[in-house]
């Protein structure tokens, strides 16, 4: 048991001062502060006095290449697995991990046994079924196989479009995959989302929006990732998003350098835009990329070193949405916590809640990392 006494609650949304009791792995109890005390059968809670710190629901990171990533460039390229220390001390409790450029080096049967030793770690983790490449390369015979009976498998991605690395699937190729990851999703409630890798190309989100007008796929069924990798590209997202799609920025370590060499949209000027336009803002989130590789240029395009995407950047983005561009504290932490949990229907996390899982973050007011507790257990501590 752990119980939080006189903590500053968003759930994401404001609740103000609560204590809130953890039994187990669930959220059994939010009460105002001061009324829970530990006492009685509650005398061998841990207890943590929350005066001066937020309590957050614990980060849903929905894009790690969990498995590694790279190899772009050679197998030197090739970038490591993470780690649940790894996620944790960046507040990251739930992990949906996925395959990219490399299908092959890397296949499902890795990514599935992966996802089911984070689980035993005491990670919340799920990931799709497929890589860049279409044909998608599942586990079993088919997408929707995969998603209705491997319980980790909860879409397909990161299908790769507009990017010279994808297979330049068709319209015919493309709407397949999405109707077989929707059958998927409503044979085994589960969401059955597409997550597509947008890359540079001018097709920009063509495909998805063919697929959304010329069928009867919602647009519920895709979430495009990657979203503010250039303003062209920004500019179709938006009018994708005032018409209802959900969307997901990737988020970076190194914000100014991505920003002004690579020209990408910033986070917090992006969601600016977004909910300026009248954007839904439960339909934005944001991801890591954690493990994928990022090379680096200078500004004359040439090439210094190897990045890494990592979950470190979520609370740098939110912090940066708070002190930059204007945006509320429940807004901003929701794209790491609620929405992406709703979107992909993962059930019990996003929210302080009572019934929830017990995946909770706590942090100072400069919105620094405190503490991390995952299904009731804490794994980081400053």
């Amino acid at each position: 048991m752990i119980l939080f006494q006189n903590i500053d609650v968003y759930a994401p949304e404001h609740l103000g001062r609560k204590d809130v009791l953890t039994v187990y792995d669930k959220i059994v109890k939010i009460a105002d502060a001061g009324t829970i005390t530990a006492d009685g059968l509650l005398s061998g809670a841990e207890t943590v006095d929350g005066t001066g710190l937020v309590l957050t629901p614990g980060f849903v990171d929905c894009h790690v290449h969990v498995l590694g990533g790279g190899g772009e460039g050679g197998f030197a390229n090739r970038t490591p697995e993470a780690t649940m220390e790894g996620l944790n001390k960046f507040g990251v409790t739930t992990v949906v991990g996925c395959l990219g450029t490399d299908g092959i080096g890397r296949d499902m049967c890795a990514l599935v046994a992966k996802t089911k030793g984070l689980r035993e770690q005491g990670m919340s983790a799920w990931c799709y079924t497929g890589s860049y490449q279409v044909p998608v390369r599942t586990l079993t015979d088919g997408i929707t196989k995969d998603i209705m009976m491997i319980e980790e498998i909860i879409g397909t991605g990161e299908i790769a479009i507009s990017d010279h690395r994808s297979s330049q699937p068709t319209f015919e190729e493309f709407t397949r995959l999405a109707a077989d990851t929707r059958l998927g999703g409503v044979l085994s409630g589960k969401a059955g989302v597409i997550n597509v890798h947008l890359g540079d190309g001018a097709r920009c989100m063509e495909l998805i929006e063919r697929v959304i007008s010329e069928t009867e796929i919602p647009a519920s069924q895709f979430l495009p990732t990657h979203v503010n990798r250039n303003e062209k590209l920004f500019q179709k997202a938006i009018e994708y998003a005032v018409k209802g799609g959900a969307v997901d920025f990737t988020g970076n370590e190194e914000i100014d350098y991505w920003e002004t060499v690579c020209d990408e949209v910033r986070v917090c000027k992006g969601i600016r835009r977004m909910l300026d336009a009248g954007v839904n803002p439960k339909h934005i989130t944001i991801s890591s990329d954690g493990q994928g590789s990022l090379p680096i240029f200078n500004e004359k395009g040439e090439f210094l070193r190897m990045g890494m995407g990592q979950s470190s950047c979520l609370l740098k983005e939110v912090k940066e949405c708070v002190e930059k561009a204007g945006i509320p504290l429940e807004t901003a932490i929701s794209t790491i916590t609620a929405n992406p949990a709703e979107i992909l229907s993962l059930k019990g996390k996003g929210k302080v809640r009572e019934g929830y899982d017990a995946d909770l973050c706590v942090l100072d007011q400069g919105l620094e990392i405190q503490e991390v507790v995952a299904r009731g257990k804490t794994v980081y501590r400053k």
